[in-house]
């Protein structure tokens, strides 16, 4: 797993050794380590019930850690909840606004726990999502909740911005929209977003760090830069077909039939080819995987280490 070092005072987020057990001793977090650093936007990707969410509610104080520890901005989200919340703009996944309540309402309702509200951007924010403010929440669309739960995120322009899932059922031009623009414009004013999400494509297009997490264990983390460039994708073309999978150095993931196989690796690549060429097998094509390419084929590498076990 790729690591980075960062002092406390430039990573908002500090987690060391995080472990949660729930019912019957299920592990949801397993010795989970995690620097997120100012001014990025950090993904955070898995599979749906990964331990994404478990993570979050750690950051938010929600839960208490069992083992290990969790700082942001210096300080525990359990023990000192208002002085940590008051820094922290969260949308959930399940966009719980009170559906009673008109847009203006809910305006209002929230700045009243932020004192660095900003009433100019939160107009601003009202016209870029073109919300009508007279709307109650329960007639908004699902892509209009997930915005009007944004705005009352942003509003009070928090250094810390916590998205779970930000585009779970809504359409590609909202998921865009929130994505591309709101997130990258936050960072780029120096505050901090982390948002965990299953759709690996729209993290690799926003995201500058990335953890990938499995059955709650963090199996790679780091600059995304650096991630992609420890990955590979080679194609290759075997002499004769091959009916089982081939037993590459480096190889984490094999796809393939006949005389037609392609493997994600990590690590040593010459390695890769002069094993290919022992077995006569000619590379076709080398090129960087997608994030996705490498999530699987990281998990599967992981699956296998434990199989071994």
């Amino acid at each position: 797993m790729s690591e980075f070092e960062c002092a406390e005072n430039d990573c908002p987020v500090v987690i060391e050794s995080l472990t949660r057990r729930f019912r019957k001793n299920k592990v949801a977090l397993d010795e989970v380590d995690l620097k997120i650093p100012k001014g990025s936007v950090f993904g955070l990707v898995g599979e749906n019930g990964a331990g994404k969410t478990t993570l979050i509610k750690h950051i938010l104080g929600l839960f208490k850690a069992q083992s290990g520890s969790v700082r942001v901005f210096g300080r525990d989200p359990v023990k000192e909840p208002e002085k940590v919340l008051a820094d922290i703009g969260y949308l959930s996944e399940d966009r719980d606004l009170p559906d009673w309540m008109r847009v203006r309402e809910l305006m209002l309702f929230q700045k009243a726990f932020y004192p660095k509200w900003d009433d100019k951007y939160a107009e601003e924010l009202l016209e870029t999502f073109d919300l009508d403010p007279a709307t109650k929440v329960k007639n908004l669309s699902r892509g209009q909740r997930a915005q009007a739960g944004l705005l009352v995120a942003l509003a009070h322009k928090p250094p810390l911005l916590l998205l779970d899932e930000p585009s779970s059922g809504l359409d590609v031009v909202v998921r865009r929209h929130i994505l591309s623009a709101i997130i990258r414009t936050v960072a780029d004013e120096g505050r901090t977003v982390l948002f965990s999400s299953h759709l690996l494509d729209e993290v690799e297009r926003v995201a500058d760090h990335v953890a990938m997490i499995h059955k709650g264990k963090m199996v790679h983390c780091g600059p995304l830069d650096e991630v992609k460039a420890s990955f590979c994708r080679l194609s290759i073309r075997f002499a004769e077909a091959v009916t089982e999978t081939p037993d590459f150095p480096g190889a984490l993931f094999w796809e393939g039939r006949g005389r037609d196989w392609s493997a994600v690796c990590d690590g040593d690549v010459e390695a890769f080819k002069q094993a290919a060429a022992e077995r006569n097998a000619v590379i076709l094509e080398e090129a960087v995987p997608s994030l996705e390419e490498m999530f699987v084929a990281r998990v599967n590498a992981t699956n296998l280490e434990k199989g071994r076990v």
